[in-house]
């Protein structure tokens, strides 16, 4: 079967199982219809966090995400093969800016260190203020006991993507003198460590400061600690 018949073959399928697609709708080139199709993953990863953080991932039920969806269920599993792979999904979408920008731009940069850090923190930090977004690593917080292969997950795709780019910017500002001399691996865990454990206490335990989630207090506090701590004596202002 050449290119062209798998993708009519697969779009056929997709007309067949979703309820909500005519079946006399032509398979031409509707590009409305075709855009319409490329948003279903992301309506689907919407439901199934909606439901995920509302039900547990142990008692959701794939029926329920494709309810809200607005989908059927054959149209969901047409995507996400399993309910993992809809968990899988969300953690991907939701780390894509980070695996996408500032991954490569942090392991291209050759300057003051303490710049690209300030831009990571901040760049989660205007990540976490959206509800949608601060719901992932509440879910992921909350799940991973029942979900094991969310941890490798979450290692693979996240940690073991930022954690050797952002040990390797900290050695070269040592080693260029910029920064103090300290331990490149214990200082991206000080960088981290304070904004996990921020969220933790805030969206697990509920330990919330009066005023809400309060990331803005987090970020401005967490840096001028953090860079007053690794910055050479007498040297260039924090930036």
């Amino acid at each position: 079967m050449g290119g062209g018949d798998r993708e009519a073959g697969a779009l056929t399928t997709l007309l067949i199982t979703d309820q909500s697609v005519s079946y006399n709708r032509p398979m031409t080139s509707d590009k409305k219809f075709r855009r319409r199709a490329e948003a279903r993953p992301d309506e689907m990863l919407d439901a199934a966090l909606a439901v995920f953080s509302e039900k547990g991932f142990a008692a959701a039920r794939v029926d329920e995400v494709a309810r809200r969806a607005g989908v059927s269920k054959g149209t969901v599993y047409l995507y996400f093969p399993s309910k993992e792979a809809l968990m899988e999904g969300i953690v991907r979408r939701a780390v894509a800016p980070i695996a996408e920008r500032a991954v490569p731009d942090m392991a291209r940069f050759d300057g003051d260190p303490r710049l690209p850090i300030a831009m990571l923190v901040h760049m989660l930090q205007t990540l976490l203020a959206d509800p949608n977004n601060l719901a992932v690593p509440r879910l992921i917080l909350r799940e991973i006991m029942n979900f094991p292969g969310l941890v490798e997950l979450y290692r693979r795709e996240v940690l073991g993507k930022v954690i050797p780019v952002l040990t390797a910017l900290v050695a070269r500002g040592v080693a260029s003198g910029q920064l103090r001399n300290v331990d490149p691996e214990m200082t991206v865990r000080s960088i981290i460590g304070p904004i996990l454990a921020h969220v933790a206490l805030s969206e697990v335990f509920g330990m919330r400061p009066e005023e809400g989630l309060a990331l803005d207090r987090l970020v401005e506090n967490h840096l001028d600690i953090l860079f007053h701590g690794i910055s050479p004596a007498g040297g260039e202002e924090t930036p």
